[in-house]
């Protein structure tokens, strides 16, 4: 028999299945629903409120920046009115790097601290666990060679997405969790802080 937890699990599942549907759709307005009003959203290249993501990432996909979504499985704890969720992703952007075009795909997980207001789950604050990417031309024959003194200077687990996305502009923030380390422990200590009661952050 299905209980109250397992209804409150498939909700959240339903969120973070939209999540990457209508942002990477661009169905901005429908995007915005996943998240309560004072959501934030850390990535690579943005760290800041829902709202002002929603705008950027909006900019970029008119400007013709291309970042897609792929999700795997997921685990889900629920505390009354609180959730951790973590859920298994892809990320893909294509981008010119070095004159060359090419797709770089990172490999890790979403970490999102949901709460239930008002009768609905929402995001408060999505967390990605970088864990493992690669970068590859689009033509296997074209010839790029990365500068190692700027690829080195990110941590592994996303050290080609960071390349990319510094290539073309983004200031790119260093000390993201990955798959281990004291950045993804800490992260980890907040997820359980949240389920207890505590802040986000």
């Amino acid at each position: 028999m299905a209980t109250a937890a397992d209804a409150d699990r498939l909700a959240i599942r339903d969120l973070i299945e939209h999540w990457a549907v209508w942002r990477d759709a661009g169905d901005w307005d429908r995007f915005r629903t996943v998240w309560h009003d004072d959501g934030r959203m850390m990535a690579t290249w943005f760290q800041g409120s829902a709202d002002e993501f929603i705008r950027v990432s909006r900019e970029g996909m008119e400007r013709g920046v291309s970042i897609l979504h792929f999700l795997g499985g997921s685990a889900i704890d629920v505390a009354g009115d609180r959730a951790i969720g973590q859920t298994k992703m892809t990320i893909s952007q294509r981008a010119e790097v070095d004159g060359v075009l090419c797709d770089v795909v990172c490999t890790g997980r979403f970490y999102d601290f949901l709460e239930r207001r008002a009768g609905a789950w929402g995001l408060v604050l999505r967390q990605p666990i970088y864990e493992k990417d690669r970068l590859d031309p689009l033509d296997p024959a074209a010839r790029l060679e990365l500068d190692r003194s700027l690829l080195e200077q990110f941590p592994a687990g996303y050290r080609h997405l960071a390349y990319a996305q510094s290539r073309i502009g983004f200031d790119v923030k260093r000390d993201m969790p990955g798959l281990l380390g004291p950045e993804v422990e800490a992260l980890y200590a907040r997820g359980a802080r949240w389920l207890e009661g505590g802040p986000s952050d």
